[in-house]
């Protein structure tokens, strides 16, 4: 996240998830970013875990995932669709408000399924000068969500179901684990 400031991309336009189920994330706000505005399309990469973090941050529960720490634009966006009854992020929780911001249904379900396994999900919204630089960053930064998706379909994944039970927090660290074996 550091880099995609960095980079040019203001903090407020820089969102991240992360699955919180043993409550050792609440502590990763390091930068200045406040609520973004409104939604539209995003460029974003999975994480086998927080690496950097944003002001603002909020603890959430998520069905089928459980708790999470969330900041920046994205979490402005679900706040703002579950007030404003947006079809889709209100009734699609995670996944829901994910496509409200723009991203692709099976990306939204890919993502949303990734943070009940344990990782972090970080999306930016840059302008047009910045979009290169993020796309970058992100591959660069990220854990190959095409090897991932693989694995979680090779193992009988086909979306996001919010009423699936929570990971526990030892399935949480074995996936974790794995997002460290060359994904």
């Amino acid at each position: 996240m550091r880099d995609l400031e960095a980079a040019g991309i203001p903090a407020r336009n820089i969102s991240l998830v992360v699955n919180d189920v043993d409550g050792t994330q609440k502590s990763i706000a390091t930068t200045d970013a406040g609520p973004g505005a409104g939604t539209g399309a995003a460029v974003g990469g999975v994480a086998g875990g927080a690496a950097g973090a944003l002001a603002g941050l909020g603890m959430l529960a998520i069905p089928g995932v459980g708790p999470v720490v969330a900041a920046g634009w994205l979490v402005a966006t679900a706040v703002g669709a579950v007030a404003g009854g947006a079809a889709g992020a209100a009734v699609g929780g995670i996944t829901g408000t994910f496509v409200a911001a723009g991203i692709d249904e099976s990306d939204a379900d890919f993502y949303a399924e990734t943070i009940r396994r344990g990782g972090t999900v970080v999306t930016a919204k840059p302008d047009d000068e910045h979009r290169a630089a993020a796309e970058q960053i992100l591959s660069r930064r990220a854990v190959n969500a095409v090897k991932l998706r693989k694995l979680y379909q090779d193992a009988g994944w086909k979306s996001f179901d919010p009423a699936a039970p929570a990971f526990t927090q030892s399935e949480i660290d074995a996936e974790r684990r794995r997002y460290k074996t060359g994904l």
